[in-house]
């Protein structure tokens, strides 16, 4: 009877010796129900796929097609991808890779994803968001961010005069940091302008770096992006439009700049080359800012903000 008895426990089937324990793990729960985009074989998940898939193969230019598009991008990483959730970075589609540890962060990008609405849940194999991503280090969440609808600049102009007010816009000169053209919309947003004007070649564009720095004004604050600055600024000055130039060495001190009253245009330079030639040439004033503590610079988002709040205590 006993050899039979450890016949029956040395088998493929039947129980084994010192099982007991080894399905815990499968008995314990598995968190929330995934949304039914992300379950696998519903309607919602076919959807949701069908319309990504078309999404990643609308043909697009990161410099600037004939329309003037950013092509689409790619935030990665589980703490990047929750803090553009939560700064309103807008997203197409959130990635998930499949079998992920469901840890405090990814369950925050599904509420945030799932609360704001028009966002797409679709689970991918590792695999996958390798090749999307390129092998970057994306920790199994990534956050596809739509291409920007850059405005016009004479769009910028037109916004202002249909409100009755003087255009107050901020030009930008060779700044190609992210975050300072997100500060600069900031500012021009906090202080009553028209919009921001960047070139086209480089100089930053309105990624999610951008965004996020916006703190969400970019939301209601218009990027136009001109072909040629200097052109650009040109065409202001012909529709009436006073063209400021922020130099180290300017003629005249912000405080003292009465041309700030009316309808202006602030152009700032990168921080360590300033204006350019061509641009500088084009300003119909060259102003200072006095830094009494010795700081020979300042960065494109503080130094624009000081102007336009000079502009803004004119104004009222």
């Amino acid at each position: 009877m006993a050899a039979n008895n450890n016949r029956r426990m040395s088998g493929k089937k039947g129980a084994q010796v010192g099982s007991g324990g080894q399905r815990r793990k499968g008995l314990e729960g598995r968190g929330p129900t995934p949304p039914a985009e992300m379950r696998k074989g519903h309607k919602k998940n076919r959807i949701a796929n069908a319309q990504a898939k078309r999404t990643q193969g609308r043909p697009s230019n990161r410099t600037g097609g004939p329309r003037g598009k950013a092509t689409s991008e790619m935030v990665v990483g589980r703490n990047p991808v929750v803090e553009a959730l939560r700064e309103g970075v807008p997203a197409v589609t959130l990635y998930v890779q499949q079998f992920i540890d469901n840890d405090e962060r990814v369950r925050e990008a599904l509420q945030l994803a799932g609360d704001r609405g028009g966002i797409h849940l679709m689970e991918a194999p590792r695999p996958e968001l390798d090749r999307m991503t390129n092998g970057l280090n994306h920790q199994g969440l990534v956050l596809q961010v739509p291409p920007y609808e850059y405005a016009h600049p004479e769009d910028l102009v037109a916004a202002a005069y249909d409100e009755g007010q003087d255009p107050l816009i901020v030009a930008l000169d060779g700044v190609t940091d992210p975050r300072n053209l997100g500060a600069v919309v900031r500012s021009v947003s906090a202080f009553g302008g028209h919009g921001v004007l960047v070139p086209e070649r480089r100089a930053a564009g309105m990624t999610a770096g951008a965004w996020k720095t916006s703190a969400g004004t970019a939301a209601r604050t218009p990027v136009a992006r001109a072909t040629n600055l200097t052109r650009a600024l040109e065409q202001y000055k012909k529709a009436g439009i006073v063209v400021v130039g922020l130099a180290a060495d300017g003629e005249h001190a912000v405080g003292d700049l009465a041309a700030l009253e009316g309808p202006v245009v602030i152009v700032v330079g990168s921080e360590g080359k300033g204006l350019s030639r061509l641009v500088g040439e084009t300003c119909d004033y060259r102003v200072r800012i006095p830094m009494p503590g010795g700081a020979e610079s300042l960065n494109a988002g503080v130094a624009a903000g000081v102007v336009l709040y000079e502009a803004a205590r004119r104004r009222a």
